[in-house]
């Protein structure tokens, strides 16, 4: 195993993240837990595990990134999120376009220069809707696993609009849409539908450069990239680890000093 010259953490509000990288910046190892309440607790144990990992007796130079990045007192710098975003994935994919990151508690639209740096961005980190959680809180609601939402969704025969892009009216109208027996595929493609809508449009006030990039935990939905597709008209690429952009990008940034 190459030897491992710096960490990023990525503490988000669904899940903390740590990476190691190589002197040369490749990723060399990685750990990926759902966020706990005592985060700054978590952070160090799982920059302690990792070190554990690797056989290291400390760790080298770290970076944190993520809402909860000024809990992890294991960093010597502290990034924020749409810096880390866009360079992880520059350096993954080695080139620019249009990052959409969809997280659990928040989405944002980066769009990334031909340097690797971010142009441009817009966040929604005030609602519910156009992030993962809209998708966790409505499969709740349907008795459906989270995992299977993306393939249900594009094996469905019809699809029922879903107007609202706030999660708690989407509720009202799904509790609605099965009272009258609605097809529960074809309301769960239209959550899609309704998700991606807000995402698009959000990716298009920054500037849809291509190509188009999805990352986050939301990017392994296949229903979500294939949406995106149809509506932008643009393939969609993922990086190889989709989850970790942010924690890669923040453990580049360490490697620099």
């Amino acid at each position: 195993m190459r030897a491992p010259a710096a960490f990023g953490v990525d503490a988000g509000s669904t899940t903390c993240k740590v990476v190691a990288v190589d002197a040369g910046g490749e990723l060399v190892a990685s750990r990926l837990e759902a966020t706990r309440p005592r985060l700054e607790e978590q952070a160090a144990a799982l920059v302690g595990a990792l070190c554990g990992d690797l056989g290291l007796d400390a760790a080298p130079p770290v970076a944190a990134t993520g809402y909860g990045r000024k809990l992890v007192r294991e960093a010597s710098r502290r990034v924020t999120e749409i810096t880390c975003h866009a360079r992880g994935a520059f350096r993954a994919l080695g080139h620019g376009g249009t990052l959409v990151d969809i997280g659990g508690q928040d989405a944002k639209a980066i769009r990334i220069g031909p340097d690797g740096r971010p142009v441009d961005f817009a966040m929604n980190d005030k609602c519910a809707a156009g992030t993962g959680r809209f998708l966790e809180h409505t499969a709740a609601r349907l008795g459906v696993a989270v995992a299977d939402l993306g393939a249900r969704a594009l094996a469905a025969a019809g699809e029922e609009a879903i107007s609202s892009t706030c999660t708690v009216f989407a509720e009202s109208e799904i509790i609605s849409l099965i009272g009258r027996g609605a097809d529960l595929d074809a309301i769960i493609r239209g959550l899609h539908r309704s998700l991606v809508g807000r995402i698009v449009a959000m990716a298009r006030a920054v500037g849809l450069a291509p190509p188009l990039i999805l990352s986050g935990g939301v990017a392994l939905n296949p229903g979500v990239r294939a949406m995106m597709e149809e509506a932008t008209g643009m393939r969609v690429l993922l990086p190889q680890h989709p989850q970790l952009m942010g924690a890669y990008g923040a453990a580049l940034l360490a490697l620099e000093g």
